[in-house]
Formats: structure tokens, sequence, C-alpha cells
């Protein structure tokens, strides 16, 4: 029997443990799946808008994997850091472990103002709406006229869409009930989306971008003059065949936003504006909180780049949400590319003092950083399992000692295993009911710990047989 540790439960976790069950050169492979959190999914229960059904929708399938009988789930189990199983005592109880941590810092803008109240991380918004247990229990400040997210991501995209929407639009979904409430009570009436480079140049996709045309309630704005600016939009409609379709198209919607004669729905309350070539150069302050960005103008630099023109524009927003993109962070007792925010590893084979360090693997945005979509992971998770399986001959050689699962509870730990989190589940559906809801996630740690019987008062519950 193999046996192998896989730490992280999310897309690139659980597809990695989907590819050791499915090869066939080791037939008998037992994966067990830990998490810090006491539930599963990762970034697609905390990370993937509330109004986005069919991502989220991808639970299923990673369910059916987590479901396996070769497959044990154990949440609420920290690696590494104070408190938590180290990974040379993951090495003593398996043969093989699988770090599959993601990216889970935001890349800083590093300029004056960054730090002021009123401006926050766009994680730490999303993770606010998605009910994450570390999320601020504070909330956000929504009774402000206006907000602006610096970037030009999916992630940008996504937290605009939800300032702008209503709370009756989300009523369906599984957000919180305070982050509900608030969005019921916002006054945020415009939101400024803002890149520092042109749209050809955005990383959003289209059916994102598209979205925000389709909400019932808000008006969007471009500037077919500033659009101008990018010489690929620039170009005569159809022009520009070999940029990728994905920027074509998003060149397309934004053209069409830009032609509308009537100003893109003008009777909507809200305003949501696409602003391009400008780069942050300062958070404004105002009554000891953020009142305004300011700007330097930019422009191509005819190799891909932008440049500054020597203008600034300053505008107003008492809410500035950063989604400039993720960086991975340290994790105790594994090497760190400190540059790259990586472990640095070989076709997924943790790299230590120069050489491959045997029976440690990486997967996921912690192997290769924070690019691509959900499904990028597949073929990430299977590189590292194809390394995995090439080298289990050696490490089946090894004997492992000790259970897993005791070990973390030596520590004092108290593992949630599948049926705790089967009670989650159940707890979530009620108090969705209770709220004449379909279902509400638990928001706070001590909700999902006594919903699971791993709080002060319950026992861990495991798979029962």
């Amino acid at each position: 029997m193999l046996r192998v540790a896989v730490v992280g439960s999310g897309p690139s976790g659980v597809y990695t443990a989907q590819a050791l069950l499915q090869q066939s050169r080791v037939p008998d492979v037992r994966v067990d799946v830990l998490d810090r959190l006491p539930t599963p999914y990762g970034l697609v229960r905390y990370g993937v808008a509330p109004d986005h059904e069919k991502i989220k929708s991808l639970q299923s399938s990673l369910r059916a994997v987590l479901e396996d009988d070769r497959v044990t789930f154990v949440g609420h189990a920290e690696v590494g850091g104070a408190g938590g199983v180290s990974p040379a005592r993951l090495k003593e109880l398996y043969h093989a472990v699988v770090y599959c941590v993601g990216a889970a810092s935001d890349r800083p803008l590093g300029i004056p103002g960054e730090g002021l109240p009123g401006s926050f991380s766009a994680t730490e918004f999303v993770s606010w709406y998605s009910a994450h247990p570390d999320a601020s229990a504070d909330g956000f400040p929504l009774l402000t006229p206006s907000a602006l997210v610096i970037g030009v991501g999916n992630v940008a995209v996504d937290v605009a869409r939800i300032l702008a929407r209503g709370a009756g639009e989300l009523r369906g979904t599984d957000v919180p009930r305070a982050a509900l409430e608030a969005l019921g009570t916002s006054r945020v009436r415009e939101v400024h989306i803002v890149g520092r480079r042109g749209p050809s140049q955005a990383r959003f996709t289209t059916k994102e971008l598209r979205e925000l045309g389709a909400l019932p309630r808000a008006r969007i704005v471009v500037d077919g003059a500033e659009l101008a600016l990018d010489p690929a939009y620039a170009a005569a409609e159809g022009a520009g065949t070999s940029l990728p379709a994905v920027v074509r198209r998003n060149l397309d919607v934004l053209r069409g936003w830009a032609a509308d004669p009537r100003g893109a729905a003008p009777d909507r309350e809200r305003r949501i504006r696409l602003r391009f070539f400008l780069r942050p150069v300062e958070l404004l302050e105002r009554d000891g909180r953020v009142g305004g960005v300011r700007f330097a103008r930019t422009a191509p630099d005819g190799a891909g780049g932008v440049r500054d023109t020597g203008a600034y524009e300053d505008i107003e927003a008492q809410l500035v949400l950063r989604a400039v993109g993720y960086r991975g962070t340290p994790l105790p007792g594994l090497p760190f590319d400190p540059v790259l925010g990586v472990v640095p590893h070989v076709a997924g084979r943790v790299i230590r003092d120069g050489a491959a360090s045997p029976g440690e693997y990486v997967a996921g945005w912690i192997k290769r950083g924070p690019t691509g979509v959900i499904g990028s992971n597949r073929s990430c998770a299977k590189e590292t399992a194809a390394s995995l399986i090439d080298d289990a001959p050696l490490l089946v050689g090894r004997e492992v000692t000790g259970d897993p699962l005791g070990a973390l509870r030596d520590q004092g730990m108290r593992p949630v295993e599948w049926d705790g989190w089967l009670s989650i589940e159940r707890a979530e559906s009620a108090l969705g009911r209770s709220l004449g809801r379909d279902r509400v996630k638990i928001p706070d740690w001590s909700g999902l710990l006594d919903a699971a019987g791993a709080g002060p008062g319950g026992a861990p519950r495991g798979r029962q047989p």
C-alpha cells in the first residue's frame, strides 16, 4: 500500500488525489486529504462568487473524489506553524506528501496610503461574502457612495458585480446573513474598475465581462476615447486576428458598450465605470480614512508595457479594493523561493539543497504561481501525480509508522472527518430554512466546529462504516 497525504482540499488537492486513484501502475493507493479548515473544496467554496452557481457546482465532482473509499478527508488539521503537524512528521506518517496549499496572500500595491481605513485587499472582501471563518466580522463600509477596484482580472470583476447587485438578487444563494444584510442596505452607487494597462491586456474572461452588462440595476460606462489608446482596440473591427480569441471577444464587448447610443442603460440606479491606462500612485486620505486614489495616466510604450505620461487623475472613493494578484507564502518546514512565491520543484518534486526531496511534492498555485483557471489545476496535478508514481518503487520501501489521525490528536487537534463535514452541510441547510432560504453558510470557526461536533462540547465525527 502506498500511503499519501495531500495537504489542501481545493481543486489542486482533490485533482491530485483523483489522479493517484485513476492510475494503474500502483494498484493500492490510500490518500488522506488534509485541510486547515473543517470544510473541503478550498476556493470553490470560499473564492467563487455566490451568484456563480455553475462554477460552484464543481463541488459535486470534487465531492465524488473525497467520498471514494480510498480517500479520507481530514479537516481542521493544521500543517506547519505553531501547533500544527510539521512536514518532517508527515514524512514519518506517509510514504509521500503533496502540498497543495495555494497562494494565500495578496500582492501589495506598495504605494502611500495603502493601509488607510477603507482600503482592503479584494481577498478580504471575497472572504467576507463567502463566509470564510478567517474573514473580519467588522464588515465593509458600504454606506458610502463610491467604491473603487484596482485591477482588471476576474476577481476585480467579481467584487464589482457583487457591489452592484441588490440583496434580492443574492437571496437565493448561500451568501452569509451579515453580508446579505449589509449589501441590502448598501449606498454604493458607483463602482470603478481601474487597470494600469489597456483593455487588450486585461485578465478577465469574456463571460465575466458580459455578466456586468447583464446586471439589472447597473449601467456600464466606458470611454471610447480612452479605450482607443490601446492599439489593439483602435484597430478596425475584425482586424488583429493574431490576438487571442478571448481578447478579441473582450474588445468586441467593450466596443459595443462604448458605441451604445443610450449610454448603456442610463436609467439604472448604479454605475460601473471601466477605466484603463491609469496606474495607482497614492491612496488619498480624508477625515482619517481613504477618500480617493491618485492615478498616473499611462500610455502604451510600444513593447507590451506602459509608460507614465506625466498627467495625473484623482478618483473619489471611500472604499478601495485591491485586486492585483495573489502570492504564495512560506510553509514552515518547506523550502521557498521568495522571489517567485513558490516552493522550488522539478515536475512537482520538491527541491531541497539542489536535489529532489524523496516523498515531498507540490501541485497547484504553490507549485506554478497564481495562474490559470480552476481547470488548469487538473493537468498540473496529473504531472505531480505522475512524478510521485514514478518514484513509488522507492517510496513504498520506506517504513511509515504511526496513526495519522492519532498523531494529530496527540498534538491537541480535533480533526473533522467526512461525517463532520456532512453535519456542517446539514446545519447550513437548517440555517437557510430558518431564514426562508435554501442554504446559508456558517461564517465563523465556533459555529463550524460546533456543527461538526469538534467544538468544545462535541466529539469529532469521523467516517462511519
